[in-house]
């Protein structure tokens, strides 16, 4: 039995949807974030030594980081939802199955540890890190963002899907990023294909399942 180690409105959630839009069986073990910090509790590093989720384990196996956790699970069903090798639609696959977690999530996260940092410091001094964490955000984090959204809004007039006219696992590896993307940084704004994407994936019966499997997702609306 495929089991998921699954915090909640975390990069898990696309682990869960792609168990279901490949019908394997699995089960979830649940964890929260702590109220205040919103990190990971520290049970999840009884399933990997970092301590952060998504986890997947498979009998002997243990699999974390979710771009391994994607290619294990379209391996183990046959290359399902993963283009012919050797064609156009794979060489997009594979860009954009990386371009998910190793350009995009880093600036996303940047972007909500910068504007965060104001909030967290000593009340005396919150104007000068709000200056400093702003100077940075405007100039350097921003414009990188917005050339990354352009850039899916564009790879969007191709066709529907980020590999072609088919939906594949690297639509799965874009949802967390684009959901968070249009939830937190103006990622919708402009770019209709964007928010159309967003749409199309929260209409998928199988994305659905996952949810209600996987519960509360703040991501999802």
């Amino acid at each position: 039995m495929l089991t998921v180690h699954h915090l909640n409105n975390s990069r898990s959630q696309r682990v869960l949807w792609l168990l279901e839009e490949l019908e394997l069986p699995y089960g979830i073990k649940f964890y929260e974030r702590d109220s205040l910090t919103r990190l990971a509790p520290p049970a999840l590093r009884a399933a990997h030594s970092l301590g952060k989720s998504p986890v997947l384990v498979d009998g002997d196996a243990t699999i974390a980081e979710t771009g391994a956790i994607v290619e294990y699970l379209v391996d183990k069903c046959g290359g399902r939802l993963r283009p012919e090798s050797g064609t156009p639609e794979r060489r997009r696959w594979t860009y954009w199955m990386h371009f998910a977690e190793g350009s995009l999530m880093p600036q996303l996260l940047l972007d909500l540890v910068l504007s965060s940092a104001p909030g967290r410091a000593p009340e005396a001094m919150r104007e000068a890190v709000k200056a400093a964490t702003d100077g940075t955000r405007h100039g350097y984090v921003a414009p990188n963002l917005k050339a990354m959204f352009d850039l899916v809004e564009g790879e969007l007039t191709k066709s529907p899907w980020f590999a072609g006219e088919d939906f594949s696992a690297a639509d799965v590896m874009l949802s967390f990023p684009l959901e968070t993307a249009g939830a937190r940084a103006g990622a919708f704004q402009g770019r209709p294909r964007v928010a159309a994407f967003v749409e199309r994936i929260h209409a998928r019966s199988a994305y659905r399942k996952a949810l209600a499997k996987g519960g509360p997702y703040a991501y999802a609306e």
